[in-house]
């Protein structure tokens, strides 16, 4: 077996299994953003990816794909219940976002995450040479750093954080709270969406094991006795904006956009939401507030729609299936009092698109809503921005999505307070064309210039400065 100088461990394999015409079964690459950044790193440096192959109790040996050597970890269908909708989306998911939703503790969760984590951390190490870089992602894996670093001691480890970091009086709330810190700790450098992310992360391990944190990182005693430091910081994520770009100026997709507008009926403002169907994002409060709008008279179906991409996810947590009951609701009784015949106020989409087919909404829309109720970072905003190579539209964005440290020229929500929501997109769909070209210019040039390839390689590098002074040592 080839051993890897670089191996990424995530909960799903960058490739997604697809039948062919012929009934035969093949791989096709998923599409996202993490795998866009780190595609051309693990082609440089030869790399393997550790993940799940996205079905239940389907066994596949090793393989090559594209450059890259892909490690299946299977699962069974009662793993998939318990450690991936069980604890992973019904306990940290919830407890990680402000406990919008409740979390349900339940051991024979925790027992299938500790028994699929080993399993994850085993198979990476199977695959890392000698002082390998293994860099973990997500929540679905905290304690995957830990249990590598106790068997490879020689490696050096990142794990990265994707959604936020609970402010310790949440945080307590976890009954294995102190094996997650452990887990984490196992890493070099951890990384953070955003500062108070990483804050409140020092702040459960001052409170939970009594380490010393400081900015240059936190002191962990290691098993010989000594102790390191691991390095808790904020690299927050983004996306390859460039390829946005791209196809936003492809005439096709320009075309579509202006088809989409049709479609709509042409009105002045195309409101836009574009969200995994999650109760996260606000939608149920976008939704509010628009129809409040139409009720008030401020804005009419003929001059203004809402357009509401809600892409389907965990179908089968009964949180979401609820959740999905209720926005539906919602929008047949706002469709129901304002819709004319020629005109629909909330045009609902329950699916997902690829990527051509939401770069046109994105040019269709004159204002962008992202009204998380708490988001790690939220991409769509940065997307929909990358996309505005005419310098037009305006994006409303919440305060509690990571984005809005970054994306200081947005028109920033509270989405709690829908009058403030409600004003905010009045102030939208009315900014004069030169304020919107000021305000955009300037998110533009903060997401060209950290894109989803500077913030892999400032991820990397504080790994090589890691490795560096453990070879100095």
């Amino acid at each position: 077996m080839t051993l890897a100088d670089l191996v990424v461990v995530a909960n799903r394999l960058p490739v997604d299994r697809v039948s062919d015409a012929d009934g035969g079964d093949g791989w096709r690459r998923s599409p996202g953003g993490l795998v866009t950044a780190l595609e051309p790193v693990m082609r440089r440096e030869d790399g393997a990816w550790v993940g799940w192959p996205g079905q239940p109790d389907l066994e596949v040996e090793p393989f090559e794909f594209e450059g890259t050597h892909l490690v299946p970890v299977a699962l069974s269908a009662d793993e998939v219940e318990n450690y991936y909708e069980g604890f992973s989306n019904d306990t940290i998911w919830p407890l990680y976002h402000d406990v919008i939703a409740a979390p349900q503790y339940r051991r024979v969760w925790w027992e299938a995450y500790v028994r699929v984590n080993r399993r994850f951390a085993e198979a990476a190490a199977s695959v890392a040479a000698e002082g390998a870089t293994v860099w973990v992602q997500d929540y679905q894996l905290q304690l995957v750093p830990q249990l590598l670093r106790t068997a490879r001691p020689d490696l050096t480890i990142g794990y990265f954080h994707h959604i936020p970091f609970p402010a310790y009086g949440l945080y307590s709330q976890l009954p294995w709270r102190r094996q997650v810190l452990e887990g984490l700790l196992g890493a070099d450098v951890i990384g953070f969406q955003r500062v108070t992310d990483a804050s409140n992360f020092a702040r459960a391990v001052r409170r939970q094991l009594r380490y010393e944190t400081k900015a240059t990182g936190i002191r962990v005693p290691d098993a010989d006795g000594t102790t390191r430091l691991a390095l808790a910081k904020a690299f927050p994520i983004s996306i390859d904006a460039t390829s946005y770009a791209d196809l936003a100026r492809r005439p096709d997709i320009r075309a579509r956009a202006a088809e989409i507008r049709e479609g709509l009926g042409n009105p002045h403002t195309v409101f836009l939401g574009v969200d995994r169907l999650d109760y996260t994002k606000g939608i149920r409060h976008r939704l509010k507030a628009f129809g409040e709008i139409l009720e008030d008279g401020r804005l009419g179906v003929e001059n203004a729609t809402l357009v509401q991409v809600a892409s389907p996810s965990r179908e089968r947590v009964e949180s979401y299936i609820q959740l999905r009951d209720e926005i539906e609701l919602m929008v047949g009784r706002i469709n129901g009092d304002h819709d004319t015949v020629g005109h629909t106020a909330i045009r609902y989409l329950h699916q997902a698109f690829p990527r051509e087919e939401m770069v046109a909404l994105f040019l269709a829309a004159d204002v962008m809503l992202v009204t998380a109720l708490r988001d790690g970072m939220n991409l769509v905003a940065k997307e929909y921005v990358a996309s505005r190579i005419d310098n037009r539209g305006v994006l409303i964005l919440s305060e509690f999505a990571g984005a809005a440290d970054e994306l200081g020229s947005a028109v920033r929500i509270n989405p709690h307070d829908i009058d403030g929501l409600k004003d905010a997109m009045m102030r939208a769909a009315e900014m004069p064309a030169a304020e919107q070209g000021r305000r955009m210019r300037a998110l533009r040039r903060k997401v060209i210039e950290n894109d989803i390839s500077a913030w892999s390689a400032s991820f990397l590098a504080a790994l090589d400065a890691v490795r560096t002074q453990k070879d100095a040592r």
